[in-house]
């Protein structure tokens, strides 16, 4: 009894440091980023700009996980509402010159175009936990054997919760891709043995220029970071803008919502082809909200970005929270629908876990 007790806890403590929220707030408006120290930046670590932060914790986690009143879907039993198919090997190494892109699941994107391999927010492993035996448990199988990806240039990594930032996934992509990673991040890839020169990190609005025909931008997000107890809000979270050739994608990575900070990406890219925004990981609501966006403020997103096309992530693959599975998909569904613009419905949709389609013939 007791060690069923302890390992149930020991769960809950790796899906608290992907899930936890805090009540909102107003806060002041963001100053431009100039030579002073940016709004965002604190002498320990980092802020949200629109939100208080607040105390919410581990043990608040538990307390609600536990003994609150909402019921929690059984994820295992409902597996079978997710969409998945097995990714087709071949396509992703005879990939279309026109581009494509891939869902592995979770926040997780295969991204090719003009002989350019992005990866975002990889994770390879069945536990999005510290611990390799316990933790949240990926519900559906993995659609391929990761060994057989191609090269991967790039991988932009998000934030450094477990879901997004897996210590075997990173061991095993090895040296050979370009990290791009927020603030703070670079030490953990290098005791991860990442060569440092093969790690870049970046603050909101930065641009490197990866290659001569790609370029990526860090942008802001509003979420939080952790690995530990003791480490909160030390190390950065962003969105990331992927621009190859003539083609740009918006990776939203995890993130609430608020008025401000999608509006100023949109603003200051004019437009995407694609953005991938998380759908998932949103109830119960009063604890998630901050941190996690629900499907109406997703929709919301896409339209502050002003982008063409959306695909849904961040949900069907690991039980992080409360709703069924396939409840994103009917909300973002719903949603899209009391917005009475049909061409929305057309533009922003969801893959089968495995699933690729071409860049320019997204049909959602």
């Amino acid at each position: 009894m007791y060690l069923k007790t302890f390992v149930m806890l020991i769960a809950v403590f790796s899906t608290a440091l992907v899930s936890t929220g805090c009540d909102s707030s107003t806060a002041e408006l963001p100053s431009v980023k100039s030579l002073e120290t940016p709004a965002h930046h604190t002498p320990e670590g980092f802020k949200n700009l629109y939100i208080d932060d607040g105390d919410k914790n581990f043990f608040s986690f538990v307390n609600m996980r536990l003994f609150g009143p909402e019921q929690w879907a059984d994820h295992q039993a409902l597996a079978a509402q997710v969409p998945t198919q097995s990714v087709n090997i071949e396509r992703l190494h005879n990939p279309s010159t026109a581009g494509q892109v891939t869902w592995l699941g979770h926040s997780m994107f295969l991204l090719q175009h003009q002989g350019v391999t992005v990866l975002t927010d990889p994770i390879f492993s069945d536990y999005a936990s510290p611990f390799s035996f316990t933790g949240p448990k990926r519900y559906v199988p993995h659609m391929m054997n990761y060994s057989q990806l191609p090269d991967i240039d790039i991988v932009v990594i998000s934030h450094n919760h477990y879901d997004h930032l897996d210590t075997a996934t990173i061991m095993q992509l090895g040296n050979t891709p370009q990290y791009y990673v927020p603030l703070g991040l670079k030490a953990w890839f290098v005791d991860a043995g990442i060569n440092p020169k093969r790690v870049i990190e970046m603050d909101w609005w930065d641009m490197q220029q990866a290659n001569t025909n790609t370029q990526i931008h860090a942008t802001p997000s509003q979420h939080w970071s952790a690995r530990g107890l003791d480490d909160r809000l030390e190390t950065l979270w962003a969105s990331w803008v992927i621009t190859i050739g003539d083609y740009q994608v918006f990776f939203a990575g995890d993130t609430g919502y608020n008025p401000v900070q999608f509006k100023a990406i949109g603003a200051q890219f004019k437009h995407f082809d694609l953005a991938l925004i998380p759908i998932g990981a949103y109830a119960p609501r009063w604890f998630m909200k901050n941190y996690h966006v629900n499907p109406e403020e997703a929709v919301q997103i896409y339209q502050d970005v002003r982008a063409k096309k959306a695909i849904g992530m961040h949900w069907g693959t690991y039980p992080l929270t409360a709703e069924a599975p396939i409840d994103p998909v009917l909300r973002l569904s719903e949603a899209l629908i009391q917005q009475q613009t049909p061409t929305l419905s057309l533009n922003f949709g969801v893959f089968a876990i495995g699933e690729t389609r071409g860049l320019h013939r997204l049909n959602l």
